[in-house]
């Protein structure tokens, strides 16, 4: 299993870079980070500074989208990472949520997102496509290589993610819903002709290592927030019943609304409507021991990334607590296994 660490891009710019270069040191893998332009500063501007700062972590967006960034743009800042600092990046993206939400904005079509990860990932890997009847290329671009993850949670974008994705990325870190979720990608993949085992599972939630667990629960529970807009919309669509699990559907029949300003902030003051139960399980909270544990059961189901969202008030005892212990005791039960 791998580890990547996810952080906003909140001034100073410079905490970013520290921050991704304390990963890098404790054994991370992947630096994400959070692109929603508005709300926080350009995520490609320090994301080039950390792949300066740093000589082995891979950076990318946690997740970007097809609808505020023209499609060539994006490949074309990609390719300019891998030419600058080597093959180091990678794109996960999505449909758009806080940053075309928080201008008003709504997500793209399925079909515009399926476009999008092919035309990104074409041009950013330094191959010619078409785009609206034109063929377009990077001559300048030779050798990159970009693969595409796509966060998805809905029955058709999980069957478009094993359809099309070089990964799948799924923001909570519950081992029953991880496990229903995995099976349909890989259903789509096997379905469309692709290796099913050839898709990327990455599963992404608040990490906080500590022994205060009420403390890690209030700083964690915007996440159950920000998943259940995505979750609302679902619903909203298919209604309850087989579209998602019902235990991931349940928990958002008290929700009122969501304020995209405090998006992904532990001080958010409206998601009282996430319960402990559901923090603790779309989290991954508690002692190092905990954390080993669960993140063991998700490695066992095939989770071959955990992107731990690092964004509470003890960032560095967490990291460190990943470097020392949680990482190393992966690995040597992995190694125990093989």
């Amino acid at each position: 299993m791998e580890f990547g660490a996810v952080f906003q891009t909140n001034p100073p710019a410079s905490r970013f870079v520290q921050l991704a270069q304390l990963a890098e040191v404790h054994g991370f893998s992947h630096v994400w980070s959070f692109d929603s332009h508005v709300l926080w500063q350009e995520p490609y501007v320090i994301l080039s500074a950390a792949l300066a700062a740093t000589r082995r972590v891979t950076v990318g967006p946690f997740v970007t989208n097809p609808a505020t960034r023209d499609w060539s743009v994006t490949a074309s800042t990609f390719a300019t990472l891998n030419e600058m600092y080597g093959n180091r990046t990678i794109c996960g993206i999505g449909r758009g949520d806080s940053a075309v939400r928080v201008s008003g904005g709504q997500p793209t079509t399925l079909k515009e997102l399926r476009q999008a990860v092919h035309v990104i990932r074409e041009l950013g890997s330094s191959r010619a496509v078409e785009v609206g009847g034109v063929t377009l290329r990077l001559p300048w671009s030779h050798g990159s290589e970009l693969p595409v993850w796509v966060a998805a949670y809905g029955p058709l974008a999980l069957k478009l993610t094993g359809e099309v994705a070089d990964g799948f990325i799924l923001q909570l870190a519950d081992p029953e819903i991880t496990k229903w979720m995995i099976e349909r990608v890989r259903t789509a993949a096997s379905d469309a002709g692709r290796d099913p085992m050839s898709i990327k599972i990455c599963v992404a939630g608040p990490a906080y290592v500590g022994d205060d667990l009420d403390h890690q629960r209030e700083q964690s529970r915007w996440f159950g927030g920000m998943v259940g807009n995505h979750v609302a919309d679902i619903v909203a669509k298919y209604g309850k019943g087989s579209a998602i699990p019902e235990d991931l559907a349940s928990y958002i029949e008290s929700r009122s609304g969501y304020d995209y300003n405090s998006h992904g902030k532990a001080e958010n003051d409206h998601v009282d409507f996430v319960p402990d139960a559901i923090v603790d399980r779309f989290c991954v909270l508690g002692t190092a021991d905990d954390h080993i544990e669960k993140l063991t059961r998700l490695r066992e189901l095939g989770v071959d990334q955990f992107a731990a969202y690092v964004m509470h008030d003890d960032k560095e005892e967490t990291l460190r607590q990943y470097g020392e212990r949680i990482i190393p005791a992966l690995r040597e039960t992995a190694k125990a296994r093989s």
